[in-house]
């Protein structure tokens, strides 16, 4: 297991209060400002210094450099996540991509066209922040067909309302109300998960790493990539689900006021900002829902890996 990982991990199990504050610390936008060699830096002075983020947290510059590291390194591989992938960046670049997925456009081609950025980018970040201790150094063939495929099919499934809405021409208030307000909100939420578990599936296929309290490999197991896959899963539901719904219940209970139904088009600017912060809101919590670094025990685990320790709970990165 790379240092990077093991920095991951608390001391004791950490509260989902505690785990957030961690977050907030580690999403600060400055962080994307640092250059390759000031990330180097903190690794050589977080690898100088005995338990780094743990007992040094009250100097300022191990603590910079703990949050720098933690947000911009892959704690499997110890390489230096690209810029647009990394956690800080998620929302300034997803936020837009969000907002303009959800917005209830007319035209099918402009649909397809936001869906398709999206989940492109979604993609992006979910392989470049997930599990990397069982996969191939260079992008393995299969995970980009992988990556191909769930784009292709959340792009297409998410313009799905667009296009019956254009197709059928439903007209009915009824039926606009279902397809542009109600149903992409359970649609985007199962489309975000499968994205995940589409690209991240070697992790299964493959297994990945488990270590025990020392940070010492027990082995590799496909049921620890199958939990870290389906926690994950659940993260990235939450946060986009709820950046879904909740736009659309503000604009619900807002049409009903007088000042809207005599100002229908504030409801379009009051919409995109809910959104946007709504996402903003939601990402540190829902990567705040599980830990980063996930435990399962011994008892749940393959045969081989049994017999191979005594201990009873054992660690692997949970990715994002």
């Amino acid at each position: 297991m790379e240092p990077g990982a093991r920095r991951w991990r608390p001391p004791e199990e950490q509260s989902f209060l505690q785990r957030l504050l961690h977050w907030l610390d580690i999403l600060n936008p400055s962080l994307l400002l640092a250059s390759d060699g000031e990330i180097k830096n903190s690794i050589i002075l977080l690898d100088s210094v005995a338990e780094p983020g743990r007992d040094s947290t009250h100097d300022g510059k191990v603590k910079e450099a703990w949050n720098l590291n933690l947000c911009s390194v892959h704690p499997d591989t110890g390489n230096i996540i690209p810029v647009p992938f990394r956690p800080p960046a998620l929302l300034l670049v997803a936020a837009p991509l969000v907002v303009g997925s959800f917005l209830p456009h007319k035209k099918v081609k402009l649909a397809l066209c936001w869906q398709f950025i999206f989940h492109l980018y979604s993609a992006g970040f979910n392989a470049a922040n997930g599990n990397a201790t069982s996969v191939e150094k260079a992008f393995p063939q299969k995970q980009a067909l992988l990556c191909i495929g769930a784009v292709s099919f959340g792009a297409c499934s998410g313009a799905t309302p667009q296009i019956l809405l254009s197709r059928y021409s439903l007209h009915k208030p009824a039926l606009q109300t279902f397809f542009r307000s109600l149903l992409p909100v359970p649609l985007h939420t199962l489309l975000s998960a499968f994205n995940l578990a589409v690209v991240r599936a070697t992790e299964v296929d493959n297994g990945i790493q488990v270590v025990d309290k020392d940070g010492s490999v027990i082995g590799v197991s496909k049921t620890a990539g199958a939990k870290a896959i389906k926690e994950t899963a659940i993260s990235r539901a939450a946060l986009i689900g709820t950046t879904a719904l909740l736009p659309n219940l503000v604009a619900w209970i807002l049409k009903r006021t007088r000042f809207m139904q005599r100002n229908t088009f504030a409801l379009a600017p009051v919409r995109v900002m809910t959104a946007a912060l709504t996402f903003a809101t939601m990402i540190p919590v829902s990567f705040s829902l599980f830990p980063r670094t996930g435990t399962i025990m011994r008892a749940d685990l393959e045969e081989e890996i049994q017999s191979s320790t005594q201990q009873a709970e054992l660690f692997y990165n949970r990715g994002l």
